[in-house]
């Protein structure tokens, strides 16, 4: 504080001295000039109480100075001693607290070890007792458990039974339910018309006359027609109709194809009616193709391969029990479609196998085999997946191994269950029909044969350059005998075999 003092006191004290040196030369220059003597000494008295007047102002300021710098001094260590006091403060606390946390630590400490000990201690009472009890009971404690449990499995066995078959027939009829509404959904958003196939077409005549051109001279034009068709052309009474009948769709449609082309001609003679089915074959041929693709355009299946699509248009002839079997293919593809939709599976899977499922049957007539392998082979054959190859076999497995082929499976079952859809007793007419002719194409020397008059006869064509005359009564005879043999049918079966020789040449 004193050395505070001295510099300000040295502060006002410089320019105080700066004014005594200035009338200091100002004396000299009185001294040396006389008249200035008396003014010099006046200026001098009032300098040096100007120069004390300002050492007073400077020391009272010096002063206000020191006393606000002590008194600013004073309250900062009030503040300082404050804070130090509450820092004090909160260590005796924590310390407080930290010594009441070991306290306690120890404390749990200890009751951990009581507990500890009382485990113990009651370990060993229930093993004394355990000990006593086997003693007593003269039984061990694995014995014991399995006792009551045997006993236990015993009382409740009969109700766990009941509850599992309880559970189970709630479970089972819930899905029930489930499958019921799928299945419901699916049919009603999915209705198709079906017709049952019969075995006869009705051909309608201009006139009655037709009749007559159509049967000619001693029955020559119906014989070459039944002949090249394998049909029976049924000629009564009712007026402007004759009646085509067979067991083939194939062949009654030919026939009738072949009957419309000689009605609209107007001739009709044994040449005419060989180019009439000639020329019925051809067209027959394109509508097959025509018949495929409108049923893979229908189902929404594309990329199939031609020839594959010319086999799929031949189920258009196909039926079984009495359903026809494209009909069919089309109506288990749109329902196999729906199902999987339902189901999250493959689609475009579900729906190309359901669509080619019995695609066997196009040809199961001349390939040796199950339709199920056959169909398989075909489309294994046209390069389409393993997935939807298996579906042609797993339609008519117990389980299926795919998703698909269990949709497909069931998509088949409801179209074949529908009310009217098929019809037994014709498929058996059918496959009796069927039998007949595979058992008489057996011999050798045969080059077709056909059953007509719905299985009572059966029209029998021979190669004449390998049976004579002779050797036809002795076939005829032998044919007889084997359908008697092995087939089963009702009434008797008329074996008509016809030997014809016919040579053809030409005049150019």
């Amino acid at each position: 504080m004193e050395n505070l003092i001295f510099i300000i006191t040295l502060a006002i004290a410089a320019p105080v001295g700066m004014v005594i040196g200035y009338f200091g030369r100002k004396q000299m220059a009185a001294r040396e000039t006389d008249s200035a003597e008396a003014k010099a000494e006046g200026i001098l008295n009032e300098a040096k109480a100007k120069s004390k007047e300002y050492v007073l102002q400077a020391k009272d300021k010096s002063i206000k100075i020191i006393d606000a710098a002590k008194a600013e001094e004073t309250e900062r260590r009030t503040e300082i001693n404050h804070l130090q006091k509450r820092l004090e403060d909160r260590e005796a606390r924590f310390d407080q607290k930290l010594l009441e946390l070991e306290n306690k630590q120890q404390q749990l400490r200890d009751k951990a070890g009581q507990i500890e000990q009382i485990k113990q201690e009651i370990q060993r009472i229930k093993q004394e007792q355990i000990d006593k009890l086997e003693k007593v009971a003269d039984l061990s404690k694995e014995d014991g458990r399995k006792i009551l449990l045997n006993n236990l499995e015993g009382e409740m066995k009969d109700a766990l039974v009941q509850r599992i078959k309880k559970l189970e027939g709630e479970s089972q009829k819930e899905l029930e339910e489930k499958a019921r509404t799928l299945l419901s959904t699916v049919i009603q958003r999915y209705a198709a018309s079906h017709v049952a196939e019969t075995t006869t077409t009705t051909v309608t005549l201009p006139n009655d006359e037709m009749k007559g051109r159509i049967i000619g001279r001693e029955g020559r034009n119906i014989k070459a027609i039944e002949q090249l068709t394998g049909v029976e052309i049924i000629v009564d009474d009712t007026p402007e109709t004759i009646v085509i009948s067979g067991f083939s769709p194939i062949r009654r449609h030919l026939a009738k194809r072949a009957l419309d082309k000689l009605i609209a001609d107007g001739r009709i003679h044994p040449s005419r009616i060989e180019d009439a089915i000639t020329e019925a074959k051809k067209e027959l041929s394109s509508d097959i193709k025509k018949a495929g693709e409108d049923a893979a355009y229908e189902v929404g299946v594309a990329g199939l391969d031609p020839k594959l699509i010319q086999i799929l248009g031949r189920l258009k002839y196909r039926t079984s029990y009495g359903q026809n079997v494209l009909l069919h293919s089309i109506e288990v593809a749109q329902i196999s479609s729906l199902l999987a939709e339902e189901l999250g599976a493959n689609v475009p899977v579900a729906k190309k196998g359901g669509l080619l499922h019995d695609i066997g049957k196009a040809v199961d007539h001349e390939i040796q085999g199950g339709h199920t392998e056959i169909g398989r082979d075909i489309m294994k054959k046209f390069g389409l997946p393993d997935e939807v190859a298996y579906i042609a076999v797993a339609h008519h497995e117990d389980s299926p191994k795919t998703l698909e082929g269990i949709i497909v499976k069931v998509a088949d079952a409801i179209s074949g269950a529908r009310p009217g859809a098929r019809k037994d007793s014709y498929e058996q007419y059918i496959q009796r029909l069927d039998e007949l002719e595979q058992l008489t194409n057996s011999f050798e020397g045969i080059e077709k044969s056909y059953a007509i008059q719905a299985g009572r006869e059966i029209r029998v064509f021979v190669k004449p350059e390998q049976i004579d005359d002779l050797k036809a009564h002795k076939l005829a005879r032998e044919i007889a005998d084997k359908i008697q043999s092995e087939l089963k049918y009702p009434g008797e079966i008329k074996v008509n075999l016809i030997r014809e020789t016919r040579v053809i040449e030409y005049a150019r």
